[in-house]
Parts: C-alpha cells; structure tokens; sequence
C-alpha cells in the first residue's frame, strides 16, 4: 500500500474524472462579505446525517443568538442554535433545498443580534482529548462540506492510534463554489490552527493539506505557515473532477484506496472539510457554537458576483441580492450548492443550512437542451474512463431502467458516489447519473425494510 499518495507529472491524483468549465472566475477574486439576514429565520431540524435534532424551545420563548434552540437527537446528531437573536414564531413543516418537508424552528428576527456570552479558553493545549471532543459536539459541528456527517462522531473512531492522517479536503473541485478558496486566501491562519486541535487529539497521525494546483497562491501561503510544523504537509492536487471526494482525495493524498463498506478510518485516515477545520477552531479556542457559513451567490445570471459570511438558516434567494432576477429565471436554472452535486430549486423558498456552499444561477437551462439530444448509447467508453470508482455506468443505467437490481448489484453499482462524470462525458446525452441514483435509492429503501 503506497504512502506517498498517486503521483502524475508530480501531482497527486486519481483514475478517471473529468474537466468541466469550472466558472470560478466569477467570484474568486471577491472577498468574504459578512450579510446579516432580515426577516424570520428558518431551521431545519434535519440538517445533518442521523437523527433529527429535537427543540428545546417552545413557540413564544425569547432567544438569543448564540442559544441553544435544539439539541443532538442522538449520538449520530447535532444540536442547533440561534443565528439572531428574537421570538420563537413557530414549529412547523417546511421545505429544503432537495424537497423534503422536515420540522424547522422558525425564529422572528428582532434585528437586534443581542448574543450570550461564550465560554473562551486562553490556551487550547491545556484541553484534554474528551474536553476539546466536547467543545466540538456542543457546538453543532457537522462536515459544511456537504454530507453533514456530525464531526464528533467522525473524530471518535474505534482505534485512534491507528489514524495516520487528518486530511483538510482544500481542493474545492465543484465548479463555481470559491467560498473554501476565499476562506484560504483571507484566514489561513484558522485553518491551520483547527488542524493543529485535530491532531493534538491523533498522536500518530500527520495533517495534510489538499489544494488542487489550480490555486498556487493558497498552496504557497498553506507551505509558508506550515514550514516549521513537522507533523503538517500540502500537497498539490492535480486539477479534475471530482478530486475533492472523500475517496479519491484519500487515494490521491495517501495512495490507500477504500470501498462504499468502508470507512476512511478504516484506511488510517479522516478527512475534514476546511469550513469544518475553521468551525472546530472557532467551537474549541472560543466556545462558539457553529451559526454561520461562507456561502458562494454566483453564475451568469448573477450580476455581482459574491462570497458571503452569512447566517446559514437565511433564505437562499434573500442571499443572492438578486431575488428579483431569480423570480424570472426558470427555477430549474437555480440551483443549490455547484452544477455536478448540487440541487435543482423548484421551490425558491428554502433556508440555507450547515452543508449549503453556494447559490448557482444560470441564464441558460443547458441540461433540458441536452435531455432533448439524448440517443441510443454507442458503447464509446468515455463513461467508463470518466468513471472514478472503475465502473461502467452505461450498464448500470440499463440495468437501472430495465428495474433489474440484482444485475445492477452484481456490477458493483452500489459503489457508485453519484458525481455525475458519466452523464457529463457521454455524448448520447443519457442521464445515467440519474438512473444509476434513483437505483441504488431503491436497493438501500429495499435493505431497510428487511
């Protein structure tokens, strides 16, 4: 098993992948702005993986910001706290960005954000493991990278000593999202600080610093500050899609590949989002419960482009300073988080949460247009060398539409991680992403009733 990472041309990388346009033009070059949001404030009780968070306010209690106002509703859970401070207007259903209705907490925003006090330490080395484990989950924080794993449980595996590496995903791959690149540009010094809180908890374990080689000013700036920390390395990642997923950042880093049955620990390692390395700083060193996020508003419907500090229970569309160009935009055209994982909004009227990176807008609907090409497959293979899990999603897309789940199983189907490489690269225009998904919902639904 190599350790030195999946070396390219002296860049580490993986199989397979692609190069979409990947738009970040339009607001790398803007600087974090902190937005305060106006109005009532929404949040939802299912923002993370696990069980929903349960409230521990009732409808009419004061709040301020900074309080709790729902905790963990389980070990696998993580609480949720007041972005502003106000009234409690309502527990109620309402939307997400995917479309499910979940109960959400509705805070009527005073406009005032009178905030408790925080319970600071002045030296974080002085924190033992358990009590900077529970500065962690006290504050709520959960991986902003995407998949809301809760970070305490992440950072509790079975065998601690056998982590070898903590890796901070800095790549960034998603095409139009920069708010983790602004975030090293302006603060990596946080970013630093929070991988040091890791591994004080690993006492074997190195840090390591994933930035893809399209962005050599953050690499050289991580380098400078890690130049004197013996158990700190950056590494250059070659620029491709999806080269910030957990599995193929794994491999390309370390060179230890792992499967959809295992977890990163189970190859010596965790990965961290940088939201989430900066949040586990700002939870440890100064008490503060995880409230905020960088969001990034972007896309060539927006007219300026923007990276945003912003309250992450805000309205999407409120964010965007845009609301009335999205109005008239179809809302297939709007979507949240960047164009390869994100959501479609049929619905504008959603809240942003932990795991929200970004407001995609879009002045062209290419997707429909593509759909209205789509032919009979070829058998040209480019989704099967686009493919990073090494699979061949033609046939798992056949197998998917033909409803016959136990040949999309013995194909390995169920190791698929949904990046949509494949639908990109095939020029038969077919959704596989969509099939080979909408299948292995199926099988997992399937497993949980037996």
């Amino acid at each position: 098993m190599r350790e030195s990472g999946a070396q390219v041309m002296g860049l580490c990388t993986f199989k397979g992948g692609v190069h979409p346009y990947d738009g970040k033009e339009l607001s790398k070059d803007k600087p974090i702005r902190d937005y305060l949001p106006k109005g009532d404030l929404v949040y939802p009780l299912s923002q993370h993986i696990g069980a929903p968070a349960k409230p521990v306010v009732a409808v009419g209690d004061e709040v301020l910001k900074g309080q709790m106002i729902a905790e963990a509703g389980g070990f696998v859970s993580a609480p949720i706290y007041a972005s502003a401070s106000g009234k409690i207007k309502a527990i109620e259903p309402r939307r997400t960005v995917v479309g499910d209705m979940v109960n959400a907490i509705i805070l009527e925003n005073d406009g005032e954000f009178k905030e408790v006090e925080y319970q600071a330490v002045d030296d974080v080395s002085a924190l033992s493991k358990e009590e900077i484990m529970k500065r962690i989950q006290d504050a709520g924080v959960v991986g902003m990278g995407g998949a809301g794993f809760p970070t305490h449980v992440k950072l509790s595996p079975k065998e601690p000593e056998k982590i070898d590496y903590i890796i901070a995903n800095c790549a960034e791959c998603e095409p139009y999202l920069t708010a983790d690149y602004r975030r090293m540009v302006e603060e990596p010094e946080k970013l630093i600080e929070g991988m040091r809180i890791i591994l004080s908890m690993f006492d074997n374990a190195k840090g390591i610093f994933g930035v893809e080689d399209n962005k050599p000013d953050c690499i050289a700036k991580l380098r400078e500050l890690v130049k004197d920390e013996p158990r700190m390395e950056v590494k250059a990642l070659k620029t491709k899609y999806p080269q910030g997923s957990e599995r193929q950042l794994i491999y390309a880093a370390t060179g230890r590949a792992i499967n959809s049955t295992m977890l990163p620990a189970d190859a010596g390692c965790i990965v961290d989002n940088v939201d989430t390395i900066v949040a586990i700083y700002h939870a440890v060193k100064f008490g503060m419960p995880l409230m905020q996020r960088i969001v990034t508003i972007t896309g060539d419907a927006v007219t300026e482009p923007q990276n945003l500090r912003c309250e992450y229970r805000y309205k999407l569309c409120r964010t965007s300073g845009s609301s009335r160009r999205i109005q008239e935009l179809s809302r297939r055209r709007v979507i949240a988080g960047g164009p390869m994982m994100g959501f479609a909004m049929f619905d504008l009227n959603c809240p942003t949460t932990k795991t929200t990176g970004g407001l995609l807008l879009l002045a062209k609907d290419d997707v429909e247009e593509a759909e209205a090409q789509e032919t009979a497959c070829i058998n040209c293979g480019r989704c099967v060398a686009a493919c990073p899990s090494r699979m061949v999603p033609s046939r798992l897309a056949d197998f998917a539409e033909q409803h016959r789940p136990e040949m999309f199983e013995a194909w390995h189907g169920m190791e698929c991680m949904e990046c949509g490489s494949c639908s990109y690269t095939c020029p038969a225009k077919r959704n596989l992403a969509q099939a080979i998904k909408s299948m292995r919902k199926t099988i997992l639904a399937n497993r949980r009733k037996k």
